[in-house]
């Protein structure tokens, strides 16, 4: 069966769904056609490209696949590194880049961008190690350090696990959020599929988010983040519990969507790492970085300002 040849909307009954399941239902063509479709900017959502398999839908959206459609740009460009020395380098990861390769061959992600931009600078990119201390999501954008050396990799390690590493992020949240700590324990299935918090005595990793309060928007709150523990999706897991998801969080909606909640659309996750501090592992000196949200962040709360 070709591509649809005209734009439908999403039933409500497949609110959660993935983008490719919604696609391969309404056209009939195996997943492998279905993805090709999607990664190379085939299928548009409410009229924006959407390039995620695992895009979720909410219901009520129009989705329409073009075949002639062009390829989008792809999101690894040129890296700006914000600090490069013998023994570490910061960048300023764009959202869409993973942190590290989650699949075999997979390219364009924020170690590529940082060797390409050592390639541009006429360095022996593949001879320098860049060695992994921590990760931000792929939809997740902002300060991101590689360790150089083992000496560094070693002490930025030991500073994340004692959590002398500073680490705070900037967000938009759903509803009137006020300042709160929030601490659980995460497990990678709450029960449902989903990572999430137990209530089991002797489960999970213990996790610590303290939220402030920058600003309301309309339907909105924008808050400074400070990580005490770096758990996978922490920020996300903890505010979508609270009754607060993320704007632009398509995985932990599940509960806001039951109770009625209404998402925001948005381009992208609403989550920006903006600060990143650390005593230098190899020189002692304390070193902190600060990068603003990227445009389509800071545009869509200029927006939506009351």
């Amino acid at each position: 069966m070709p591509a649809p040849a005209e734009p439908w909307t999403v039933a409500a009954a497949a609110a959660g769904a993935t983008v490719a399941a919604a696609v391969r239902d309404r056209a009939g063509e195996p997943w492998s056609v279905v993805k090709r479709w999607i990664e190379s900017g085939k299928v548009s959502v409410d009229g924006v490209t959407v390039t995620a398999i695992d895009h979720r839908v909410r219901g009520g959206e129009r989705l329409e696949v073009r075949l002639r459609a062009p390829r989008p740009r792809d999101p690894g460009r040129e890296a700006d590194l914000v600090h490069d020395d013998p023994h570490v380098v910061v960048l300023d990861k764009p959202a869409g880049v993973s942190s590290v390769p989650y699949e075999e061959r997979e390219t364009g992600t924020a170690m590529d961008l940082v060797r390409g931009a050592w390639r541009r600078m006429g360095r022996k990119a593949t001879v320098t190690p860049l060695l992994v201390v921590h990760r931000i999501d792929k939809a997740t954008s902002g300060l991101l350090m590689f360790a150089k050396s083992k000496r560094a990799e070693a002490g930025l390690a030991a500073q994340l696990r004692d959590h002398s590493c500073e680490r705070a992020y900037v967000c938009v949240a759903h509803g009137a959020l006020s300042p709160r700590t929030i601490e659980s324990h995460l497990v990678a299935d709450r029960g449902d599929g989903l990572r999430g918090s137990t209530r089991h005595a002797g489960q999970g990793k213990r996790a610590v988010t303290h939220v402030a309060v920058r600003e309301r928007l309309r339907g909105a709150t924008v808050c400074d983040v400070r990580l005490e523990t770096g758990k996978t999706h922490q920020i996300r897991i903890h505010l979508a519990e609270a009754g607060h998801p993320l704007v632009g969080e398509e995985v932990y909606v599940r509960d806001f969507l039951e109770r009625g909640g209404a998402l925001l659309p948005a381009p992208r996750l609403m989550l920006h790492a903006a600060t990143l501090g650390f005593v230098h592992p190899v020189t002692g000196e304390r070193l902190r970085f600060e990068r603003p949200p990227p445009a389509e962040m800071s545009d869509w709360i200029a927006a939506h300002r009351t």
